[in-house]
Parts: structure tokens; sequence; C-alpha cells
């Protein structure tokens, strides 16, 4: 039995990265698991790879940004295996402008905003009611070490404080009814956006760092499993920094021998 045995799990942004690295954890700890993302023919990867193992998975397209997507997710999940017993928000994208902040336009933060940050406040508005149902359940935002702290990107870095913000007031609100919620903050993983950082980029982050190098999807999988487990029963309201230490080492001008 695994540690996710008989639970059924949502997974939003699950087509890459660390979402795609979090399904697939999730069906080998037990979980049924609901793959939503945008882009289909990667997220039916994710489903397959589940599957190919002898789990259990399907996929559901999705945007974030759009509340009827969202309602299709949790509805899906619900009809397909008939609860929702945890969630990992996931999806998220960053801001892709060289523009300095004077010169951006605001169609520019609609758009990050709305998966970022609305898009998490939709996702919880549902899971919320679904686990209200079925007497509790847990959430797990993935919000960034950009939400602790001064970071490039003034609009990312607003939505990852934003989900932080948000997601303390569900644990304090809904702590009653037997949900827990929690946040991960990631630092520096090695995914599909980091794969395009220039030798200087990652040479200056990679010093920062105390232990040296940077972390991999799957390290960020494992402590959402966790959380999302009976293991940590007593844990919500909670930020997880999941770094390897960068956050110390930015602050304190640490170097790895």
């Amino acid at each position: 039995m695994g540690d996710l045995d008989r639970k059924v799990a949502v997974v939003t942004g699950g087509s890459s990265g660390i979402g795609k690295a979090t399904a697939i954890l999730m069906a080998e700890e037990g979980a049924k698991v609901v793959v939503a993302a945008r882009r289909e023919k990667e997220g039916t990867e994710t489903v397959s790879i589940i599957s190919d193992a002898g789990g259990t998975a399907i996929f559901v397209k999705a945007d974030v940004s759009v509340e009827a997507d969202i309602k299709r997710v949790m509805d899906t999940a619900v009809e397909t295996y008939g609860s929702i017993d945890c969630a990992f928000n996931n999806a998220g994208r960053t801001e892709g402008s060289p523009l300095p902040w004077d010169e951006r336009d605001v169609e520019l933060w609609d758009a990050v905003d709305g998966v970022n940050l609305r898009g998490y406040w939709l996702c919880m508005k549902y899971e919320l009611a679904q686990m209200m149902k079925n007497g509790g359940g847990v959430i797990v935002n993935n919000s960034s070490i950009a939400g602790l702290t001064g970071f490039p990107g003034e609009i990312y870095t607003a939505t990852k404080h934003g989900v932080i913000g948000m997601s303390k007031t569900a644990a304090v609100n809904y702590g009653n009814r037997g949900i827990r919620v929690n946040v991960v903050c990631p630092g520096i993983i090695e995914t599909p956006i980091i794969s395009g950082a220039s030798d200087d980029s990652r040479d200056f982050f990679t010093k920062k760092i105390p232990l040296g190098r940077f972390g991999t999807d799957t390290e960020i999988a494992e402590p959402v499993v966790w959380l999302c487990s009976d293991k940590a029963s007593y844990v919500t309201g909670t930020v997880l920094t999941v770094d390897g230490g960068i956050m110390e080492g930015m602050t304190n001008g640490v170097r790895p021998r």
C-alpha cells in the first residue's frame, strides 16, 4: 500500500516538469490521478506513463484561467472516481517579456495573473466545495521562492506571493472542515523552463545554492506527496521551501565549496 492508496488526486499543469513528476509519483503511491493541462499530447503522455506502470489516471484538457474548464476538471474527477481527496495546484506561467515594468501592457498582467493566481483561486473554489462534501481533503499549492522575496519579474513575483497568502487564509478558514492547505516553494529546478537559461545565469544561481546544484522535479514531487498523505495529518498553513538552501545562500552570500 502506498501513502495515497485509494485517494483521488487532481494535478493541474500535469503535462510536464513538476506537475508531471508529481502526477506519476502520486499514482505510484496508489492514487487515482486526474491530470489537467492545456497541452493534450503531453498530458496524455503523462497518463500513458502512469497506465503503463500499472497506475490509474485520466487526462482532462483545461486552461486554469477559464472557470468552465476548472469546473469540468473537478466534475470529471468526481464522475469518474467518486471524489477529490487531494489536489496539487501547479499550473503556471512566467512573464516571457523583456520589457521593463513601466513599458508593459496591462494585458500581460491579466495573462500571468489569470493562470498563477486567479487560476489557483478557481481551482480551490471547486476543490474546497467538493472536499467539504467528502468530509475533508488536502490541497497543496505550488508557489516559488519568488513568493518569499523580491525576484525578477514583478507580475510573477506578485502572483507567487499571492498564492501563499491565499493558501494561509484557506488553511485557517477550512481547517475545521477537515481540509488541510499547504504550499511548496521550489527553488531553481531543472525543468523545461530552466533549460533555456544561459550558462552565466546557471552559474550565478548555482553559486548561491549551498547544495551546489539545481533541484529535480522529483525532489519537489516527494514533499508534495508527503503533504497530501496522512503522514502530514497535523500540517496545515505551512509554506515548505524546497530550494537546496538558495534562500539562505542569497541572503548570506554562501558559496559552495
